[in-house]
């Protein structure tokens, strides 16, 4: 992979989705490899981790959600943008669930994906960036959240974030103690596929607070303002 020229797997049983994408990826900038399901996958990283994952959700074999789960649960795991040709929003939010940066139903013009890869690498980008400004970072209860270098951490422990679940994060902890409504949210969270029932930011919500509070289902910072949406309270009060 060049410095310049952003690695892109694609894994899609269909050859000529693999044939459409690769060819109007590659013109657009970015260096494409692609795999027929998960063992070509696995090759494929052999040899180089990419910068972003574009991933079918069915497969012959090993689903797109067994892969986004296997991938996920290690360090240094790509973004990934789940594909499937269902479009339910059971599957959506599955995929999400399993930690599965953005979710695009079949079919779909190539110009929306591009529009969504671009969207998801300049979260990373933007949040890892060093930069000669003061490092920014917000500190609630035992957390630490560095949003220059992307990572939040407890007692010097680092807990893997999605880059939606620290996009997510980071809007709460620059807009503490304010009811945030979900439509607000979801305009904030931009790339992500959106319609009147979408349930993602509470999927995002359901699990940061299973990795950053004691008791999930009585939360001391993100906090349901019901009627409204939520309310991230730093200093563990309402």
């Amino acid at each position: 992979m060049s410095e310049n020229n952003p690695l892109i797997y694609i894994v899609d049983d269909d050859a000529g989705i693999r044939d459409l994408l690769s060819e109007y990826l590659a013109g657009q900038g970015f260096e494409v490899d692609c795999a027929e399901g998960g063992a070509a996958l696995d090759a494929l990283l052999e040899k180089s981790r990419p910068d972003l994952l574009v991933l079918d959700l069915m497969m012959p074999g090993e689903d797109g959600l067994s892969i986004a789960r296997r991938l996920k649960g290690q360090a240094g795991a790509p973004p990934i943008i789940m594909l499937s040709a269902k479009g339910e929003d059971i599957d959506r939010i599955v995929g999400l669930e399993v930690g599965a940066d953005d979710y695009l139903p079949k079919p779909f013009n190539p110009r929306e994906l591009l529009a969504r890869i671009r969207a998801v690498m300049r979260r990373g980008t933007q949040a890892s960036s060093a930069t000669e400004e003061p490092v920014r970072t917000f500190e609630f209860g035992p957390f630490s959240l560095n949003l220059d270098a992307h990572a939040l951490s407890r007692s010097d422990e680092e807990i893997e974030l999605t880059s939606g679940e620290f996009s997510l994060l980071e809007i709460f902890v620059t807009h503490p103690n304010r009811a945030l409504s979900r439509d607000w949210l979801m305009d904030q969270l931009r790339g992500f596929e959106r319609d009147p029932f979408d349930r993602s930011v509470d999927v995002r919500v359901n699990r940061l607070r299973k990795k950053i509070e004691e008791d999930p289902a009585n939360p001391r910072y993100i906090k349901t303002v019901w009627g409204q949406g939520y309310l991230f309270a730093p200093q563990g009060k309402a």
